[in-house]
């Protein structure tokens, strides 16, 4: 890479639902980071891609790695292919961004994050809410000391609608793929966990979920290693809309992040009250999906540490499954932070 460069060349590997979300972000709306090759599995989506984005598109990983013009690679690829990829990059020297989860096997995880830091690259994995300005506000007050000794955290994630089957299949189970956001944030905001208490339920669907093992609707129970206690509450089908709010409470103040609407207004009429809601993720992220981008960016460029490294994805991991075991056996989990990722029972998770 030129460190002259004013921005830097990320090549975006994956061009399903999140690499579409990334690539247009390289394209329009990052400062730091530009689209600069694409690249998928299916030859005919890579060149549609890079025709649509006026960016060269390569059939292969290891192409998008040798490219020119790449200085670093988003990989938003299917799950089961992300270490694999990872590893790929940083034995050749090259910064990667990783959608989350790095992998759905904790052995494959830790090797992968040790490859990472034996590498020196620099390595950030896609937890977006860390980059939203509301949550980032609340966290840097928190930090700052504003809200005094934290009491309580208490968060939901919902989404509309449940997505569909094929996804479901692979997605690594409801903790995995929907809670460990909110794990993420519980660490990011309030400290590390002691005690995990998960119960769940199918709800939208049963035998769906039975077929597949898996649960629609979870609450789970943290307790923080400074005496907080956590609530959070996820759904896949709401059917009302997206929702993703979270609250603190502290001993000098409150902090409350809601759902945002789409417009801000409401329409009232006798009795009643409405307003627009948000229908997904993406529309509720639009710029905190680019500021991760443009964040890893500026990381690659003055050669700084990412916001969320391999070992915060690894803690989150270890957390969503110590609720998958809690929900699975009835019983409160006790975890211990080790340094890199969580034990439980004189154990790792």
């Amino acid at each position: 890479m030129s460190s002259t460069r004013r921005t830097i060349g990320i090549g975006l590997a994956g061009l399903g639902r999140m690499g579409r979300i990334h690539a247009d972000d390289l394209a329009g709306r990052c400062a730091t980071g530009r689209l600069a090759c694409v690249q998928d599995a299916d030859p005919a989506v890579a060149r549609e891609a890079g025709e649509r984005y006026g960016v060269p598109w390569v059939s292969s990983f290891a192409e998008l790695l040798a490219h020119d013009d790449v200085d670093a690679v988003a990989i938003a690829t299917p799950t089961g292919t992300h270490a694999e990829l990872t590893v790929q990059a940083a034995r050749a020297g090259v910064d990667v961004f990783c959608e989350k989860p790095i992998s759905l096997d904790r052995a494959t995880t830790v090797a992968t994050v040790e490859e990472v830091e034996r590498s020196g690259i620099v390595f950030q994995v896609g937890f977006h809410r860390r980059f939203d300005p509301d949550w980032v506000a609340v966290a840097e007050r928190i930090h700052a000391g504003e809200l005094g000794d934290v009491a309580l955290f208490r968060t939901s994630l919902r989404d509309m609608a449940s997505p569909p089957a094929a996804f479901l299949a692979g997605s690594g189970g409801f903790f995995r793929d929907v809670t460990v956001h909110d794990l993420d944030v519980a660490r990011w905001m309030v400290g590390e966990v002691v005690e995990v208490t998960a119960h769940g339920a199918a709800v939208s669907d049963p035998e769906a979920f039975a077929a597949i093992g898996d649960v629609d609707t979870a609450v789970v129970v943290l307790r923080f290693a400074n005496g907080a206690l956590g609530v959070i509450d996820n759904s896949r089908a709401s059917g009302y809309g997206y929702e993703c709010s979270t609250e603190i409470m502290g001993s000098r103040a409150t902090a409350r992040i809601d759902a945002p609407h789409r417009r801000n207004y409401e329409w009232r009429t006798p009795g009643a009250a409405t307003t627009d809601l948000v229908k997904d993720f993406q529309e509720r992220y639009p710029w905190a999906y680019a500021e991760e981008l443009d964040a890893f960016a500026r990381c690659v460029r003055d050669r700084t540490t990412p916001r969320v490294s391999g070992a915060d994805a690894l803690a989150a991991f270890d957390l969503a499954e110590a609720a998958n075991l809690s929900w699975r056996s009835g019983r409160s989990v006790a975890v211990r932070y080790a340094g890199r990722g969580y034990e439980l029972a004189g154990a790792t998770v």
